[in-house]
């Protein structure tokens, strides 16, 4: 692994490593990545090899326990997936845009680090081991389906990746899994769905979850597989389902099937008490993410200010997913406050089309097109899921203050927090 920087007083310093020396072994192990750097440095006695100036060194270390050496690695590359799943977002997303926007991340230790969903199929024995040895624990592992050549057909994997095997392994060795499965009508349902969550289940408790996600489909799928969209009444024959399921596979302190956010909201029908999710924590992969949300508002509501010093009007972005809850949910709270008027703005994605409809993946250019006819509001809130990890850029690489400057409006990111917002208004 390259270093990139050495902390001042630190024992990297000490021995006189400098930016461009390679650390490759700890006490014999090859250092492959962070991951690794980390769970081997813990040891007290450390015999390291390094590569100096261009020269193979090595040098023993005694340290205590929690001391590292102080450097900082140069970015880890991460490992592509081997699939080419033929309802994969990737695939789906239109031209031009950043290259990072056609990267298929199968990397288990980004599942493990962020709780992204991969597949395994690219994995053999020596990563399993690995991921058993270093306890990476939990991972998320997209299924979709475990009938062999049915999953050939949907992965577009030549060969028969034996997850049943791997997930076995996994499971006896105690790292504990979260699955999901893409549903697709008429393709991997009915039948085909009874029989994932019958082979996951045998894994359970250690596999903890299964979770059920309506296939994304995009208008840029030219020479894709046709899948049929689910669309409202699907999704309420889905959730109708979903007792039963939970019948047949029971969870203890948490459901083991669990629907993503999209079905109830495509089905018009009520969430479930955010108590129904047990202890699971699939927040950020869009399960009980909306309940989530709306429970903190109301605990959020308590403090808000009972009015504003002067008038002041917010146009709040969303998808069309969202926008109908939020007119009948957060609206009439936040419009309680005197002097405050806050509207709904639903963006159609025109992006990507109109059948994609979350928030988190609108466009700069779409908000700025559908807003700059009719904003006449003081600011513009949006979440920040439109943005990327880092926070600076849209899906079409558009910053805030680019589309601040546009529509020459404040435009102020939401971090799930309206108190948050309401704090950065002036003169509350």
């Amino acid at each position: 692994m390259k270093i990139v920087r050495i902390k001042a007083d630190s024992l990297a310093e000490k021995i006189g490593l400098h930016p461009g020396d390679r650390l490759l072994k700890i006490n014999g192990k090859r250092v492959l990545d962070e991951i690794d750097y980390k769970f081997r440095i813990t040891e007290e006695s450390l015999v390291l090899d390094l590569e100096i100036n261009g020269k193979l060194d090595r040098i023993e270390v005694e340290k205590e326990y929690d001391d590292d050496l102080g450097v900082q690695f140069e970015e880890m590359k991460i490992r592509g997936c081997a699939n080419d799943c033929v309802f994969c977002f990737v695939d789906q997303n239109p031209p031009n845009m950043r290259d990072g926007m056609y990267f298929r991340d199968g990397d288990y230790r980004m599942s493990y680090l962020y709780g992204h969903y991969i597949t395994l199929t690219n994995m053999g024995q020596n990563e399993l081991t690995r991921i058993v040895e270093q306890r990476m624990s939990p991972l998320y592992i997209s299924v979709h389906v475990t009938d062999p050549r049915l999953r050939q057909k949907l992965f577009l994997y030549k060969r028969d990746d034996n997850i049943l095997e791997k997930l076995q392994f996994l499971t006896e060795n105690d790292i504990e899994l979260h699955t999901q499965i893409v549903l697709m009508p008429t393709i991997n349902d009915d039948k085909y769905l009874l029989e994932t969550l019958n082979n996951l289940y045998t894994f359970y408790p250690i596999l903890k979850t299964c979770t059920i996600v309506p296939v994304g489909l995009t208008k840029h799928r030219q020479g894709l597989m046709e899948i049929p969209t689910v669309d409202g009444k699907y999704a309420k024959i889905m959730i109708e389902k979903l007792p039963g399921l939970r019948n047949e596979y029971p969870g203890k302190k948490a459901p083991f099937v669990l629907c993503s956010d999209e079905w109830y909201i495509l089905a018009n029908v009520p969430f479930p008490n955010i108590d129904e999710y047990g202890d699971i924590d699939l927040l950020e992969n869009g399960v009980g993410q909306v309940p989530d949300f709306i429970t903190r508002f109301r605990a959020e509501s308590l403090n808000f200010p009972k009015r504003l010093e002067k008038p002041f009007q917010i146009t709040l972005v969303t998808g069309t997913l969202i926008a109908d809850l939020f007119n009948s949910t957060i609206v009439p709270v936040l419009n309680q406050i005197q002097n405050l008027n806050l509207t709904i703005a639903p963006i159609k994605n025109i992006f990507f089309g109109e059948s994609v409809t979350v928030t988190g993946l609108l466009t700069g250019r779409d908000i700025i097109n559908q807003l700059k006819k009719q904003i006449s509001t003081d600011e513009i809130w949006v979440s920040h899921r439109i943005l990327n990890d880092d926070g600076v850029y849209t899906l079409d690489d558009m910053t805030l203050n680019d589309i601040s400057t546009e529509l020459q409006r404040t435009v102020r990111v939401s971090n799930d927090s309206f108190q948050e917002l309401l704090n950065g208004i002036k003169n509350v």
